[in-house]
């Protein structure tokens, strides 16, 4: 039988959970979002409706299930695979190990991608299908196909569109990049978000204990998964077609040769993120 002294308040449980996190050597950049949505994740409530009602007592088994949450956020690992969850445009997506966890910089890739209003898209190293969910639910008139190489990453992207009502619209399949794709010049938009990390960069890096090296890591220098994808493009493409790839901040200079060397007389620009940084490969007619 629980007792009076066992139970905790809703605020005394994240004053302990926030200092936890910023006591240990892998916290979370956020200890206090990091907590609360913790929290409230293992309540069932939104974040505002735990931050109003701060007397609220805990039962055990929520006391129970908060603490290896909490642990496994001490331990570095991303909020996103602990709730099992990301919000990306706006889109609650479903995330899990199998996936890169989907990150506000992609989405000035999806903005570009939506903009042009394609009708047939590819979407290349799919992952959570963040990239091509976002395009079909805000481009109603897009059939996407979006490749990956993993199939557990498929079988989440797949959930996920199915979630957001666009599974009629999106064709998942497996593939090296674009080696299973008949080379038909059949798309006018063709978007990746592929790894491009170094991949001496990336051993020292927190982000490769938690989440899929076959999603980050680029190869020496970080481009070397671009270059193949720009070398095998054209067959695919119809005339007139766009490219828009992610890249890392400063490989701007090195991602427009490679796209001057595979698309001759085309325009190749970088746009930047909201920080300034170098972020989107564009490759136009």
């Amino acid at each position: 039988m629980e007792t009076a002294q066992a139970r905790q308040s809703a605020a005394d449980a994240l004053r302990a959970a926030v200092t936890a996190l910023a006591n240990t050597p892998s916290a979370a950049d956020a200890p206090a979002l990091t907590a609360q949505a913790l929290l409230a994740a293992v309540l069932g409530l939104s974040r505002a409706q735990l931050l109003a009602h701060p007397e609220r007592m805990l039962s055990a088994a929520e006391q129970a299930a908060f603490a290896p949450a909490l642990a496994r956020a001490a331990a570095g690992e991303p909020l996103a695979y602990i709730l099992g969850r990301r919000e990306f445009y706006g889109l609650d997506l479903e995330v899990t190990p199998a996936v890169l966890v989907p990150r506000p910089e992609t989405e000035r890739l999806v903005e570009l991608a939506v903009a042009r209003a394609p009708r047939r898209a590819l979407d290349v190293g799919t992952g959570s299908g963040c990239i091509a969910v976002a395009l079909a639910v805000n481009a109603p008139g897009v059939s996407v196909m979006a490749l990956d190489v993993s199939p557990a990453a498929l079988a989440v992207a797949a959930r996920n569109a199915q979630r957001h009502g666009v599974s009629d619209r999106i064709t998942f399949a497996q593939s090296d990049l674009l080696a299973a794709l008949p080379p038909v010049p059949a798309y006018d938009l063709l978007c990746a978000n592929l790894p491009y990390i170094d991949t001496d960069e990336l051993r020292a890096l927190p982000v490769a204990a938690h989440e899929p090296r076959l999603a980050l890591d680029g190869g020496p220098g970080g481009l070397r998964l671009i270059e193949r994808l720009l070398a095998q493009a054209p067959p695919c493409l119809a005339p007139g077609a766009a490219l828009l790839l992610e890249i890392g901040a400063g490989q701007g200079p090195r991602a427009l040769a490679l796209a001057q060397a595979a698309f001759p007389g085309a325009n190749a620009a970088i746009v930047p993120d909201l920080a300034g940084l170098d972020r989107v490969l564009t490759i136009t007619p």
